[in-house]
């Protein structure tokens, strides 16, 4: 006959028994019979209102998705043929981003004839990616999507 371990509705231990003495238990009492834990040997069952538990249970879900700071993806744009100055200025912005633990895709555009020289973007993506190297890691490798070459870079 299986068994298994009990708490009343007050969270006390009423100890170990067949699943029907707990059921009647929890009839008696008007309440649901729930299974907390069903991997503990013998599995735990909590005699309790199951909507209340059930609510509880979102609550707490709900609260820990609060306290959860989920990264967001910031996206900077770069052509091949950019200005030393210009191309610090926005490796030093993304560097900001990846400190305040934000994903940074780094797209660079390629108008016209540029797209004959791909290998001069490519130079200045390998450029940027030597610039993040102490504070992120490439997550995506740069690929070639139509006209853009991106990449994308995670926080370390």
């Amino acid at each position: 006959m299986p068994q298994v371990r009990l708490i009343g509705p007050e969270g006390n231990q009423l100890g170990i028994m067949a699943i029907q003495r707990a059921l009647e238990l929890a009839s008696q009492h008007e309440l649901d019979l729930v299974e907390v834990a069903p991997s503990a040997n013998p599995p735990v069952c909590r005699i309790v209102d199951f909507s209340k538990f059930k609510y509880d249970e979102e609550k707490q879900e709900r609260e820990a998705k609060k306290h959860q700071k989920r990264g967001k993806l910031k996206e900077i744009r770069l052509k091949p043929n950019i200005d030393d100055h210009d191309f610090k200025t926005k490796a030093k912005q993304a560097v900001v981003f990846l400190q305040k633990k934000d994903k940074v895709k780094v797209n660079m555009f390629f108008r016209g004839r540029q797209m004959e020289h791909l290998d001069l973007g490519r130079k200045v993506l390998d450029r940027f990616i030597l610039e993040m190297q102490n504070d992120g890691q490439v997550e995506k490798a740069p690929s070639l999507e139509g006209r853009i070459m991106s990449f994308v870079v995670a926080p370390k």
